[in-house]
């Protein structure tokens, strides 16, 4: 009796471990939700779209693509990082919560301990735009119409905080003059408003304002990068007006911590195996993306150097959420 009171309480003992990869041998086992943590139109929200139907056909599951929109995007990172770590909920986002630690040192979540980076899908530099009516034709009549009248240009990003801002926010602070922020709930909402000439700048990736610019209702005055990439349309880059910034977005695909490994390294190799069709890489260059697949660990690094980065511009700018 003895023997058998101690043969189950080690068979019960060895149950959770048994268990994990089996879970991982039968994953997925129901449709996949993927987050995407800012509204319909972005650069986030057009890479989801992208990979959903391909993702599906690799993992033999059919994908739920849920925009979580909110608090410049910690609302939707936050829901996966309180998500069971089973591989079906995952997130796919353009990388802005990097900036949370800085800005937001009160969350919720900690992106370091709760997400795991799994795989970069692309990256895409952001653009300084215009409206057609704005009679701004350049980045230099952005600099002369800010100086004559300081902190009355206004400029439009996803939110407050995201890369987009910053990425402003470094540009006046590298041209010497001030701008007005207008926050919009995501890249969609703000290039509207663009459209509409309710702001005079407003920074995002090609992929947000495609539909407008072949519309020829916005212009593009400079990529903000020092090089334009070769997909590009024929844009000047912010370098060409001698000023040193360099701002894209990442899109990356991220999983709750304590995902068993077994089930990243799955998304990992599929993610990266999808990435290599050609088709897909050409129509995310249409986009203004460009597909750079690394998997986890350069991620990471990515996302640690990214963060210091803008750490070092939210310092320097004094940029706040409120």
């Amino acid at each position: 009796m003895r023997f058998a009171i101690g043969l189950l309480s080690a068979i019960l003992a060895l149950c959770p471990l048994l268990a994990a990869p089996a879970s991982a041998q039968t994953y997925p086992n129901r449709p996949i939700r993927i987050i995407v943590p800012f509204p319909p139109g972005g650069i986030a929200d057009v890479g989801a779209r992208l990979l959903s139907q391909k993702l599906s056909e690799a993992l033999g599951q059919s994908m739920v693509i849920e925009n979580r929109a909110g608090a410049s995007g910690t609302i939707g990172v936050d829901a996966v990082a309180k998500s069971p770590p089973d591989g079906h909920t995952i997130l796919i986002s353009s990388g802005d919560f990097i900036t949370v630690p800085s800005l937001m040192p009160a969350t919720t979540y900690d992106v370091y301990r709760d997400i795991i980076p799994v795989t970069r899908i692309a990256t895409a530099p952001l653009l300084l735009l215009t409206h057609q009516g704005s009679g701004l034709g350049s980045v230099q009549d952005v600099i002369q119409k800010a100086k004559a009248e300081p902190g009355k240009l206004a400029f439009g990003s996803p939110g407050l905080g995201t890369i987009n801002q910053l990425a402003a926010e470094w540009f006046a602070l590298e041209a010497g003059i001030k701008l007005l922020h207008v926050p919009y709930r995501g890249g969609g909402p703000m290039a509207n408003g663009l459209a509409a000439g309710d702001i005079a700048l407003g920074v995002t990736t090609q992929s947000s304002v495609q539909g407008l610019l072949d519309a020829g209702r916005i212009k593009a005055l400079a990529v903000m990068a020092p090089e334009r990439p070769s997909f590009l349309r024929d844009w000047p880059t912010i370098a060409s007006s001698g000023l040193n910034i360099d701002a894209s977005l990442t899109l990356g695909l991220y999983v709750p911590a304590n995902t068993p490994a077994a089930i990243v390294s799955r998304l990992d190799a599929e993610m990266l195996r999808i990435l290599q069709d050609e088709a897909l890489r050409k129509r995310f260059n249409e986009l203004g993306m460009e597909v750079t697949p690394v998997s986890q660990a350069a991620l990471a690094e990515r996302i640690r150097s990214e963060a210091a980065r803008f750490k070092d511009i939210i310092a320097r700018t004094g940029v706040k959420l409120n």
